[in-house]
């Protein structure tokens, strides 16, 4: 028979999250922390900061990062874990979305993705337009997001905007990380008030919650209280203040009953006041310790215990059908056209991804054409039209280091799409080509066009062509270099500079400064020569451009030079190939490039890991025992403590 309700238990769970290099000790996040979830219930994570909370959402999702190990047991209806991430939902604090797509277009795109391929547009449409009703963005459903030149929706918009998202499949579990982070208290309690609505349909949702209002709070059916790591109290939301009244530790009647809550369990604060009317303090540590023990002796932590046991017991009765844990969903050719589509219409509406470098192609081009104005043949042009090669192929290309920013933007609306399990990697690189290929074909078309007439380059039809293909594959092997950098910074202005210094390194290895024969051979030669797209660039344009040409004589009475000697003696161009075969050995290395995008998204997250090992490593001698301050100094010194995304993915520098 089918399942009428779900449910998620989790048993002695611990988290650790690996340290690097030094001898730091592991940190521990969650320590044998114990509870369950149920459809058609809201509940509450609520905690200082570095509480756990996070990593707790983290650890029922599926989504903690490679550094953090996980024990304990999570079942989900009396079985492991193993629905997919169809089925488990997961809302990070600070979702990105592509700022040019309105509302309503991000939620058909992602619809698109991730639904079944059977699915007739208009059923999509339907099921977009029941989420936009759901979550009361009627209003602003064709309003863009918003950019750096578009004003958008709000900050209330945005995070109603990223739970639609989730409920698009209908997941069975939603785990939502404070969706009211930095909204007002009206804002907050819509959204609260949402999701109420959405569990007592038959979901199981947890979110954690930042300091609600008493309004937000009683929305909540359960409460999971949580501090360093550790269970203050799991039962129900309204039995709350009476646990903490047995305890010792009553609300003052005007108080908030969460910042109470707060303020008996946050080791931040030194002293806390029991009652409205106690004159005596008690430091947070003592409370804590006292709720704790309360907890572990009460009967709230028996029933819970109880509960669990039945849970389990009635789900391993129960029986669930094949078809209610897999579902089909959308076909790789189906996402390809999806995000080829979308990247299209993102690159077409963002003013600074394209279509500010064109206009600057087209003004440097210009600048090209009026500066090497109608070369001739006569002596003297042999080394200018070397010069204007070199600059085409050399200085002007790093206009494309002004697409990175905009390149990871979009690469972290993959980074969190990805770790939904909504695509992977291959579909994402080849939907970018695609995307590209329209605009990088009018830049070169555009700006070969005005060098190649205005400068007079070899004439004829196929040396035009050839000039054109030449700077296309050019500009794609330079867009995918910048891109291989832009997935390995962790900022943009690394990645503008590394990205600088990458395509000067290529240039220096070609023949843009000095003849290929006068380079070393020992790396600049070989390989770095060979792998060098302004090597084959360079190299194919000599050729096309000189090869049958004559120019006039050196000195008088001598015949004219002819251009293959030229580029044998003066350039230091081999001849044993033609200019298509440097052409081919540009396109070698656009494919070498993709792929090497591919490995790296498909393996960033390893990548940063081995990073964060070996920072810690070098800095680790620095903050060693042996150089650490004084204790009259350290208390001036002390870091505050991390929490528990911080520690998650970073390493645990002791100071």
């Amino acid at each position: 028979m089918a399942r009428r309700s779900s449910n998620i238990v989790w048993e002695d769970l611990s988290v650790e999250v690996s340290a690097f290099g030094g001898a730091n000790k592991n940190k521990l996040l969650l320590h044998a922390n114990t509870g369950f979830a149920q459809s058609a219930r809201l509940m509450a994570l609520l905690g200082p900061s570095g509480s756990g909370k996070t990593t707790l959402l983290l650890s029922l999702a599926g989504r903690l990062p490679a550094n953090a190990s996980m024990t304990g047991n999570i079942l989900i209806n009396g079985k492991k874990r193993n629905w997919y991430h169809r089925e488990m939902s997961y809302v990070a604090q600070e979702e990105t979305f592509l700022g040019t797509l309105t509302v309503r277009e991000t939620l058909m795109y992602s619809a698109k993705i991730r639904l079944i391929s059977k699915m007739t547009n208009e059923e999509i449409s339907k099921v977009v337009q029941h989420t936009i009703m759901e979550m009361g963005l009627e209003e602003c459903a064709d309003t863009h997001i918003g950019n750096w030149h578009l004003r958008g929706i709000s900050n209330g918009e945005k995070k109603r905007l990223s739970i639609g998202l989730e409920i698009l499949t209908q997941p069975n579990a939603l785990f939502l990380d404070e969706p009211t982070s930095g909204l007002d208290s009206a804002s907050a309690f819509y959204i609260i008030q949402a999701l109420s609505q959405i569990a007592h349909g038959g979901k199981i949702i947890m979110c954690s919650i930042h300091q609600p209002s008493s309004e937000v709070f009683y929305l909540f059916d359960d409460l999971l209280l949580l501090s360093g790591g550790e269970t203050i109290y799991f039962g129900e939301a309204k039995m709350a203040l009476e646990f903490f009244a047995n305890a010792g530790f009553p609300c003052p009647t005007r108080r908030n009953p969460p910042d109470h809550f707060l303020l008996c369990v946050n080791l931040d604060f030194e002293l806390i006041a029991t009652s409205s009317n106690s004159a005596m303090d008690l430091k947070t540590s003592e409370s804590r310790a006292a709720l704790m023990q309360s907890y572990k002796t009460s009967e709230t932590m028996v029933n819970a215990r109880r509960k669990i046991h039945n849970l389990i017991s009635e789900s391993q009765e129960e029986m669930v059908t094949e078809s209610d844990m897999r579902t089909s969903t959308s076909t790789w050719w189906n996402q390809l056209c999806t995000l080829t589509q979308r990247s299209f219409l993102n690159m077409t509406r963002d003013m600074g991804y394209y279509w500010l470098r064109i206009i600057f192609y087209v003004m440097v081009s210009i600048s090209v054409g009026t500066q090497f104005y109608h070369i001739s043949t006569h002596n003297t042009a042999i080394l200018i039209r070397g010069k204007c090669i070199s600059f085409i192929y050399g200085f002007m290309i790093c206009l494309s280091c002004g697409g990175l920013p905009f390149f990871i933007e979009e690469l972290k609306v993959f980074y969190g799409e990805r770790s939904k399990g909504h695509y992977g990697e291959a579909v994402f690189v080849l939907s970018n080509i695609l995307s590209s290929l329209p605009f990088l074909i009018l830049t070169s078309v555009l700006s070969g066009t005005i060098i190649y007439y205005m400068v007079q380059f070899h004439p004829g039809l196929t040396h035009y062509a050839f000039f054109c293909i030449n700077l296309f594959f050019f500009l794609l092997v330079v867009e995918g270099c910048i891109m291989v950098v832009a997935s390995m910074v962790p900022n943009v202005l690394m990645g503008i500079g590394i990205g600088t210094g990458a395509i000067i390194f290529m240039m220096m290895s070609s023949q843009i400064f000095r003849p290929l024969p006068d380079i070393p051979k020992f790396f600049w030669r070989y390989p770095m020569s060979y792998l060098s797209f302004a090597t084959w660039a360079v190299q194919g344009q000599y050729k096309n451009d000189m090869v049958g040409l004559e120019f006039d004589a050196l000195l008088l009475g001598e015949s004219r030079v002819k251009g293959e000697q030229i580029l044998k003696t003066m350039f230091g161009v081999p001849l044993d190939h033609g200019k298509w075969w440097d052409l081919t050995a540009l396109l070698s290395l656009l494919l070498l490039h993709r792929m090497l995008l591919f490995v790296v998204l498909k393996y960033n997250n390893r990548t940063k890991i081995c990073m964060l090992w070996y920072y810690a490593k070098v800095f680790a001698g620095r903050f060693s025992p042996s150089k650490r301050p004084s204790d009259s100094s350290k208390k001036q010194l002390a870091p505050r403590p991390l929490s528990s995304q911080e520690g998650l993915m970073s390493p645990n520098f002791a100071i």
